[in-house]
């Protein structure tokens, strides 16, 4: 058996995951669309990643224009999840609503990032960030929980996410995703001016997770 090679009836993860393809057939839940994140969203990107209280529980400090457009020009380069600690950006965009930047396909109101952790194991890790001015809609839901089925769709046995205890709408989103609140890492992280912070860690598997109602965009 080759050094790399999975023992039969170890779970299968799709991975090479090519999720650059979700650009010119994004996901679509009841008003969204996830596709990738690309280099002319920067605009909308910088509207939320300038926000104080958006970075708080974020690895990223508040970012002027140029550096926000330098930053997404980066994450929106990668865009296939092959090796264990890949990420990959994917845009929330709202239709019908304008970008603040270069007109597409609507304004980009958060982003979400899929990890691949483990593919011998089949693990991924999830995140988000919506714009404030677009929360409390359901919106953080219907994006990630479209997430979560096309991990579980390309094999993926356990999502998790990694949550500051103090985020109370992360908090509650994990819960209405389906995830469960599986502990907490004491003081794993340090956060500069605030110190050592906790981490709590939030999952569920393929079998516990309700597909939810996203369908690839046709046409």
């Amino acid at each position: 058996m080759p050094e790399h090679a999975l023992p039969a009836g170890s779970p299968r993860l799709a991975v090479p995951l090519d999720l650059g393809t979700l650009d010119a057939q994004p996901l679509r839940t009841a008003r969204l669309l996830v596709r990738p994140l690309r280099e002319s969203d920067a605009a909308d990107v910088h509207a939320y990643q300038s926000l104080p209280d958006v970075v708080a529980y974020l690895p990223w400090p508040v970012r002027d224009r140029d550096a926000s457009a330098e930053h997404t020009a980066a994450r929106a380069s990668r865009r296939v999840l092959a090796a264990d600690g890949d990420a990959v950006a994917l845009a929330v965009v709202l239709p019908g609503t304008p970008s603040l930047g270069a007109p597409g396909d609507g304004r980009v109101i958060g982003d979400l990032t899929l990890i691949l952790v483990s593919e011998r194991h089949a693990q991924v890790e999830v995140g988000w960030v919506l714009h404030p001015d677009f929360r409390g809609r359901g919106y953080a839901a219907e994006a990630a929980g479209a997430l979560l089925d096309l991990a579980a769709g390309a094999g993926a046995h356990r999502v998790a996410a990694r949550v500051d205890p103090d985020n109370a709408g992360s908090l509650a989103l994990c819960a209405r995703l389906g995830m469960r609140h599986e502990g907490t890492a004491r003081e794993d992280r340090w956060d500069g001016d605030a110190g050592w912070r906790d981490t709590a860690v939030w999952a569920v598997t393929a079998a516990e997770r309700r597909p939810g109602r996203a369908t690839p965009v046709r046409g």
